[in-house]
């Protein structure tokens, strides 16, 4: 049996909000904001539209191989990597380069042909690395979407939608490698021929403190295509658009917005829950139980009405060792729960030991 302990409330209305059409004026073909934790969508303009995803391919492209490829692995250039059209660090055939600065070169650069000799490296050939990228695509669900290249050159069969690239866009920032390199304006590589400086195509991340990320991309048939992430008080937040003429602004916009409808709030910090369990073996009577991690949850519109609900053992007989779950704390809101934390032991309780039948039967000496 457990024990239930309402132990606060807090008082709010909560209303979840989208919001309006005419709140940004968005120039994209498509476009979608979501809340990263939950995969909330905030906005959205024709999310579901299958578009060129131009350079924003590179994020797949990055993933891939970091997957595969450990960052000092050696990579020899091969010669179809060399010449491709567009962003270029113009590498050399034969010429050796880590794979590290070649992603460096391809998430901040947008290199075509850094993506290239990567994908020749971990996939044997495009054809193969575009092969494990929509395995991957699978993997993430990511049913609208289908590659044919790791630098985003125009091709018929190679498509995504904004719905698609915004989850692709959380679950690579989860990966600490591709975060910190997403996030930096520029970085310096060294080079067979010399030192060259990096600059990041984002230009999100000096108009806005917000911004973390991810990737811009262009070509003449996908128009300008942008996927981008921003945080604010505890707030994480991922925007694309694809075709959007006035993209920098269209995320600007959008984040404004969408900051203003969203709030973290911190359910629990960590121990801030204590409860005492009755353990007639315990030293004071009974094995004070905490929450050994925080919680926090992000709400939309105003923040609503929450209880902390303990529930625990009503009493302990059995061993109890330290960090042993012995119940948890639920968040409880009218519409359901929204998270919970254990609640762990923080001392150790050893039941009385059994007398054998020989303690029981044969009397000490």
């Amino acid at each position: 049996m457990k024990r239930i302990l309402t132990v606060c409330l807090l008082l709010a209305l909560v209303i979840p909000t989208m919001i309006p059409a005419h709140a940004a004026e968005v120039s994209a073909a498509s476009a979608i904001l979501i809340e990263a934790s939950t995969g909330t969508p905030l906005y959205e303009k024709d999310a579901d539209r299958r578009l060129p995803m131009a350079s924003t391919t590179k994020i797949m492209t990055a993933l891939v191989v970091l997957e595969h490829t450990a960052p000092d692995t050696q990579i020899e250039v091969p010669a179809e990597a060399c010449g491709i059209e567009g962003s270029s660090i113009y590498l050399r055939p034969g010429e050796r380069i880590t794979a590290e600065d070649l992603l460096w070169a391809v998430l901040l650069e947008s290199a075509n042909d850094a993506a290239a000799a990567l994908a020749v490296s971990v996939g044997g050939s495009i054809e193969g690395f575009a092969a494990m990228m929509n395995e991957k695509a699978e993997a993430f669900g990511l049913s609208d979407t289908h590659y044919t290249n790791p630098h985003g050159l125009d091709d018929e069969e190679h498509y995504t939608t904004a719905r698609d690239l915004a989850k692709l866009a959380v679950a690579a920032m989860a990966h600490p490698a591709f975060r910190t390199m997403v996030a930096a304006r520029h970085h310096t590589i060294e080079r067979e021929d010399g030192t060259r400086v990096l600059l990041n195509h984002n230009r999100l991340l000096r108009l806005s403190e917000d911004v973390v990320g991810v990737k811009t991309g262009f070509t003449r048939k996908s128009g300008r295509c942008l996927v981008s992430a921003a945080e604010r008080d505890g707030v994480a937040l991922v925007c694309v658009t694809l075709n959007a003429p006035d993209d920098w602004n269209d995320h600007l916009g959008l984040y404004e917005e969408g900051f203003s409808r969203t709030h973290a709030v911190t359910l629990a910090e960590p121990g801030a829950f204590s409860h005492g369990i009755p353990c007639p073996n315990a030293d004071d009577g009974a094995v004070t139980v905490s929450n050994p991690a925080g919680l926090t949850r992000v709400f939309f519109g105003e923040i609503p009405a929450i209880e902390a609900v303990i529930e625990a053992k009503r009493l302990l007989l059995e061993d109890v060792k330290a960090g042993d779950v012995l119940g948890r704390v639920v968040f409880r809101t009218a519409n359901g729960d929204v998270g919970s934390v254990s609640l762990a032991a923080e001392e150790c309780a050893a039941a009385p030991k059994k007398p054998s039948f020989f303690d029981r039967f044969i009397p000490d000496p």
